[in-house]
């Protein structure tokens, strides 16, 4: 009869329970791996005789079958190695385990036996707490990262003689337990935006973007500050929930990104990829349709500088992640969905010169248009707040901006009064992602609003997107002044948020 042992396998950001069957028949002395596995997995059989020989442990000289089941299901990685080792002793009649009932085996073997660290702990480890394993052995490099899982008895392994010491019940590991506290500090930043000066109304704009998750489109000369600005985002933004701390970890742990492994991610990741980065790179996709730029800014800020300079193909890739907040990553062995909610902000000049609006810029309104046509109508579309950024004076006296401590304190009032709003909707976190459903309930205009609303719909020729955007931005800016239901001069704000859309319909002649 085959043994059987249980390890993982991950698909997108999910971990999957494998059934580790192994079995010896008669025949000549070979080894095979079915079940849907990788190159990796195939290659485990070197790996496999080494590592128990050195182990102090005989390799059966017989025809030996692993199955990793479900058969159906494509195999990736390494990890499994150390499963099919414990199946094949078990078999052989070298260990005599305790019980393998309720433990899950996760770890690479090197060939002197030797278990090293693997990718993809996390949400290995929160399918077992799901599915009721009690028991995890493996790597001692991953299980600080394992333990932020509560409720599962993680063991770590240097070697596979110590992991079989654990089956058989002659090494007796003391449990202990890390408790994490709900709040940390908010890091120690280097900037802030008491340094931004003159910019006043944008940075206004900044927060309510922050306040409601909104994508932030910035426009203007070159210095004039955009990055300046980008950058001391994350400064403002609220703290992240022990939920999306663990969201964003797994989309860490399966792209092997992970730095501080022991403790839960508090600051909002930032991405900022460079402007030749390929759709791949952007979207996600390689051989194993590993998550890319959009899901690691997962729950966070994703800036493209220079956005006009992205690749059309790669900008336009972007539509479906900004409505949808997921991504589908197809191959021929299967597709992965990785999530991908993150707050979009770009900054790009306003003309080929970068000097639009200033003596010294000579760009025809046709040389203008074309340049702008590097972002696509959609693309534009989706880009909630567009605000144009203005030359400031280098010498100007005035006092320092308000700093990031006080916008955040607001930002966070906004997101509370967000979240208690939206309890019932675990899948909304902020204003930006309301459907229209329930932009109608949560989100009512009265008479006079709606009439202003209408009147700039037929004006600057506005999609229904747009106007959704509009009376989800309208909701922002009321929940940071407070106020209960949206106002005139909430929707007044709201529709100066995108004058880049309105300087193009004027420069087509609307």
């Amino acid at each position: 009869m085959a043994s059987t042992v249980y390890s993982f396998t991950i698909t997108g950001i999910h971990g999957h329970l494998v059934e580790v069957e192994t079995d010896t028949l008669i025949g000549l002395p070979s080894v095979s791996i079915v079940g849907l596995g990788d190159k990796a997995v195939k290659e485990a059989k070197e790996r496999l005789e080494a590592a128990i020989k050195n182990a102090g442990y005989q390799f059966p000289p017989q025809k030996i079958v692993f199955n990793l089941a479900p058969s159906d299901m494509k195999k990736t990685g390494t990890h499994f190695d150390l499963a099919m080792a414990i199946g094949l002793l078990i078999k052989s009649n070298q260990i005599m385990p305790n019980s393998t009932t309720q433990t899950g085996l996760i770890g690479e073997l090197s060939l002197n036996s030797f278990i090293r660290s693997v990718s993809g702990i996390l949400p290995m480890v929160i399918k077992a707490k799901e599915i009721g394993i009690t028991r995890l052995i493996i790597p001692k490099e991953n299980v600080q990262e394992a333990k932020l899982v509560k409720g599962v008895d993680v063991i770590g392994c240097e070697t596979l003689k110590g992991a079989i010491n654990i089956i058989e019940g002659k090494h007796h590991h003391e449990k202990k337990s890390i408790e994490f506290p709900p709040h940390q500090e908010k890091p120690d930043y280097s900037i802030d935006f008491k340094d931004v000066k003159g910019l006043h109304s944008l940075v206004e704009y900044i927060s309510i973007a922050a306040a409601g998750g909104h994508n932030f489109l910035m426009i203007g000369p070159p210095g004039c500050g955009k990055s300046m600005i980008a950058k001391r985002i994350p400064t403002i933004l609220p703290q992240m929930t022990e939920e999306e701390s663990l969201e964003v970890m797994k989309i860490y742990s399966v792209a092997n990104l992970l730095k501080d492994k022991g403790s839960l991610l508090t600051e909002r990741p930032f991405r900022s990829p460079h402007h030749n980065a390929s759709t791949n790179s952007l979207i996600g996709g390689g051989t194993f349709a590993l998550p890319g730029e959009i899901s690691l800014a997962h729950h966070g800020v994703l800036f493209l500088d220079e956005m006009d300079e992205f690749g059309k193909k790669a900008l336009d890739s972007m539509r479906q992640p900004l409505e949808d907040h997921s991504v589908t990553i197809s191959r021929v062995w299967g597709s992965n969905t990785y999530p991908a909610h993150f707050m979009l902000v770009g900054a790009m000049n306003p003309c080929p010169c970068g000097y639009y609006g200033q003596p010294k810029c000579r760009c025809t309104d046709y040389e203008i248009m074309k340049y702008r046509q590097k972002l696509s109508g959609p693309i534009m579309d989706r880009m909630d707040i567009q605000k144009y950024v203005g030359v400031v004076d280098f010498f100007n006296k005035e006092e320092e901006g308000i700093s990031s401590a006080a916008i955040r304190n607001q930002v966070e009032q906004a997101r509370a009064i967000q979240q208690e709003r939206y309890k019932d909707y675990p899948e909304i976190n902020c204003n930006a992602q309301l459907t229209p459903s329930l932009i109608k309930k949560f989100c009512t205009l009265d008479k006079e609003s709606n009439h202003l609303l209408e009147q700039a719909y037929h004006r600057f020729q506005y999609s229904g997107r747009s106007l959704h955007k509009f009376i989800k931005i309208a909701r922002t800016i009321a929940d940071l002044e407070g106020a209960e239901h949206i106002q005139i001069q909430h929707v007044k704000k709201s529709l100066l948020s995108r004058d880049i859309e309105k300087d193009s319909v004027l420069l087509n002649g609307g």
